[in-house]
């Protein structure tokens, strides 16, 4: 018997939730994992967890255009992330605990917070003709 691949598994998902891309849930599934094996033990995560490790694990892949590859792929918020989870909860991708829910992604990051002001240039120090005063 052959071992189902990710476009086979997610179809289903796909056609009940259009709004994310095959691309965003390889994405997230890759992320919790990557948050998984930073923990001493791995263990369950939190969402708040899961909400860092994505932070980290994206900014690791995709550097300062990650917020514009996000949003191609239907993500724009940090419940976009947690919708996409129950998803693959619902489908029985991933588990839960009865202490999850979606309500744990809705208090997340500012995405352009995120991901854009880690790549913004910091103020250039004041010189000091900028701070002389005039006479």
């Amino acid at each position: 018997m052959q071992t189902p691949n990710p476009a086979e598994l997610l179809e289903p998902i796909l056609k009940k939730d259009p709004r994310y891309t095959a691309a965003a849930y390889i994405f997230v599934r890759d992320a919790l994992e990557h948050t998984v094996r930073q923990l001493e033990t791995p263990r369950h995560v939190s969402g708040q967890e899961l909400l860092n490790g994505i932070r980290k694990y994206a900014l690791s892949e995709y550097g300062p255009v990650t917020k514009r590859v996000l949003s191609e792929w239907g993500i724009n918020e940090c419940v976009d992330f947690g919708h996409i989870v129950f998803n693959l909860v619902n489908a029985g991708l991933l588990g839960k605990t009865d202490n999850d829910s979606l309500a744990d992604f809705s208090e997340g990051y500012d995405f352009t917070e995120a991901f854009l002001k880690p790549f913004r240039p910091s103020a250039p120090a004041a010189s000091p003709c900028d701070t002389a005063s005039t006479r």
